[in-house]
This record gives C-alpha cells, sequence and structure tokens, in this order.
C-alpha cells in the first residue's frame, strides 16, 4: 500500500504508519471545514464572508483557522486587494484544485447515503 517518496525526503510513503507526514496531509484533508471550505471555492476566488455564508455553522475563527492552515499547505492562495474596506479573496491553487476532486466524491457520496447510514435510529 505504501509508495516511494516523489521528493526523496523519505524512503516511502505509508499512511499507516505513525510517523509518515501523510498523516498530516489526511487531516488536513478529512477535517469537515477543510473539506467544506475546498468545494466551496471549487468555482473560482470566493470572499471570506461569501465562505461563512456558504459554510453554515462556522464560526469566523475556526474559518480563519480552516483558510491559513489550507493556505499554509499549499492548497488555497489568499489574495489582498487595496480598498477601504480590504479587499480579500481566497482561491484554490493547482494542488487544491487536484485536492477537490476526491473530496466532492466524499461529499457527494455522503448526501447519497446519509438516509442508509442512520435509517435504524
Amino acid at each position: 500500500m505504501s509508495r516511494t517518496c516523489d521528493t526523496g525526503s523519505h524512503d516511502k510513503h505509508d499512511v499507516y504508519a505513525a510517523l509518515c507526514p501523510c498523516r498530516n496531509v489526511l487531516e488536513l484533508l478529512a477535517n469537515k471545514w477543510s473539506a467544506l471550505a475546498i468545494g466551496a471555492m471549487e468555482d473560482g476566488p470566493v470572499r471570506f464572508g461569501a465562505l461563512q455564508r456558504v459554510l453554515q455553522g462556522v464560526s469566523p475563527k475556526v474559518l480563519t483557522q480552516t483558510l491559513r492552515r489550507l493556505e499554509e499547505a499549499g492548497l488555497v492562495s489568499r489574495t489582498v486587494y487595496p480598498a477601504v474596506p480590504p479587499h480579500v479573496e481566497y482561491a484554490l491553487t493547482d494542488l487544491g484544485h487536484s485536492a477537490a476532486e476526491p473530496l466532492a466524491h466524499m461529499r457527494d457520496w455522503a448526501e447519497r447515503n446519509v438516509d442508509l447510514l442512520y435509517a435504524g435510529e
């Protein structure tokens, strides 16, 4: 199941290994707000307020933390436009777009199967 490291930084990548850096990637992308924020940016740049409206239930603090983590990972870019008040947009990078596709499948699967998962309650 493991694969060789493309950068040469490690012998191999194995998400099941406790110390593999893949775990950090999985943790970031498996986070509910990360997966939803990436989905909300699939069609292009979005302002913070628009993201907050789409991601119902997220607090400004958690959204800010999520966007910072995605930006630090290279999945999201943040552009500040000179205006009063400042105009800030968030957009997926090429790497972010590559993560968006499998996450879209996960969101679609959840919507299709939620009734089956909780049918016995």
